[in-house]
């Protein structure tokens, strides 16, 4: 895995789009895992758990490494649903909080199921955590359209691909 200097980080940001994995878990109540953001882009709404993949790095190690970050369970991607490929804009919305650019996401969501205490998730991306309906997430103000859009309809680009528009 390959750590990026900050200015080196703010130039990837500025031109190219980032991938990254979000992580749609479920409990055995069919409710899904949201958290509080901390950290720009989407910082100050609810969103699903996820992190980006470094270069160099596999997915299925990116995946482990994610979930144990932002979930503190440590997960094989083999345990868990591909849902598609998603994308993910922020005009104006970075880490740096240069307003010239934005944060462009390639996202590979996948859906899993896991019951975890939301005393025991990790502090770092998320102050706070919490355990929604769709139907409430959908209806929620604080929830990221990003994040609504697992929910709502919203087709992936596997699935844009193979149905004619």
């Amino acid at each position: 895995m390959q750590k990026l200097s900050a200015n080196e980080f703010e130039n990837v940001i500025r031109n190219t789009p980032l991938i990254s994995i979000d992580l749609i878990i479920k409990n055995s109540e069919h409710k899904i895992l949201l958290g509080w953001r901390t950290n720009a882009p989407a910082k100050d709404t609810w969103f699903v758990p996820g992190g980006r993949i470094s270069k160099n790095e596999t997915l299925p190690h990116a995946f482990k490494r994610i979930s144990e970050a932002e979930t503190g369970v440590q997960v094989p991607v083999e345990k868990s649903e591909f849902l598609g490929i998603y994308e993910h804009i922020y005009p104006g919305d970075n880490v740096t909080k240069n307003p010239d650019f934005g944060t462009h996401y390639i996202v590979l969501a996948f859906t899993l199921q896991l019951d975890i205490n939301m005393n025991n998730l990790p502090k770092q991306q998320h102050t706070k955590y919490t355990w929604l309906t769709r139907e409430d997430i959908l209806t929620n103000d604080r929830v990221h359209q990003n994040t609504k859009n697992y929910f709502n309809g919203y087709l992936p680009f596997n699935q844009l691909a193979t149905n004619k528009i």
